[in-house]
């Protein structure tokens, strides 16, 4: 029987109940209920890849992941975010946000038998960690997996291979997100910009922001051109350009410094991609807006 291994090592964490695990093909399930104290932690790791599902919170805050222990947060489960995928062997610390009852699903994926049991699922991302994200039909189907494991009876083998096919096909999607046409969810979007905005004078790594959402590089462009109607660094510079004109308004402060300051690499840089965004020279610009 396929077994996913996983380690954790929990605080502030008590069960409700017995775990409830139910094997499907090429999959395990199981369902938890715990008890959380304010500012609960854990840290877990499996050799298989697994789905994390949030399926009812009561009166508990959101969940904090980080990829090591004292990380700032690299995302954050909520009833709004409640879908996370971890790749076999990636750790993950989780800090709460408060205290309160839990119950989660976790499906365990057994990659050995998966290609030859369900060919498609090869197409899936498995290697690509997919942070705080939420899609209706996943959803739909880990509620469907989590009522399984509670009635803890043994299904027709056609109805678990067809729940299993299904769930295949969705993720099949990649890196899903919002539903709604491949958009950042709102508060990947939020986490992002900022980040963007606290560090626009510096030449921000496509990775760095990927990690932030928890997606992979190259669907992240996808996604974050589908929500702002720019790729990431073309924003970036936009943001710049939003710096610079702060500045010219403010004056006493030379085009050179400004250029620095707002990270361009020179007056000439600083000039071209301004013209570019407000089809204006910076100087032109403010002599206009300081009128």
């Amino acid at each position: 029987m396929f077994h996913p291994q996983m380690e954790s090592r929990i605080r502030g964490v008590t069960l409700l109940r017995d775990v409830r695990v139910k094997a499907w093909p090429s999959l395990l399930t199981d369902v938890s209920e715990v008890i959380c104290a304010r500012e609960a932690v854990g840290e877990y790791v499996s050799r298989a890849p697994r789905l994390f599902v949030l399926l009812e919170t009561a009166d508990a805050g959101s969940i904090d992941l980080m990829c090591s222990p004292g990380d700032d947060p690299k995302a954050t489960l909520s009833p709004e975010s409640p879908l996370c995928f971890v790749p076999a062997g990636m750790p993950i610390w989780s800090r709460l946000n408060g205290g309160g009852r839990i119950k989660h699903l976790d499906i365990h994926f057994d990659l050995q038998s998966l290609p030859e049991r369900f060919p498609d699922a090869i197409r899936t991302a498995w290697d690509t960690p997919r942070l705080t994200f939420r899609d209706p039909r996943l959803l739909s189907l880990a509620h469907v997996f989590a009522q399984e494991c509670d009635f803890g009876q043994t299904a027709h083998p056609n109805y678990e291979h067809s729940l299993v096919t299904a769930l295949m096909a969705a993720m099949d999607t990649g890196e899903a997100l919002d539903g709604r046409s491949g958009r950042l969810t709102t508060h990947q979007l939020r986490r992002v910009t900022r980040f963007i905005e606290e560090n626009c004078a510096r030449n921000i790594r496509l990775q760095e922001m990927a990690d932030l959402a928890g997606l992979s590089p190259s669907y992240f462009s996808q996604a974050f051109k589908a929500s702002t109607g720019l790729p990431p660094h073309r924003f970036q510079l936009r943001k710049r350009v939003e710096c610079a004109k702060a500045m010219l308004v403010e004056g006493g402060i030379s085009l050179t410094d400004i250029a620095v300051d707002v990270g361009f690499s020179d007056q000439a840089h600083l000039t071209r991609v301004f013209q570019r965004f407000t089809g204006s020279t910076p100087a032109a610009w403010q002599r206009e807006h300081q009128a």
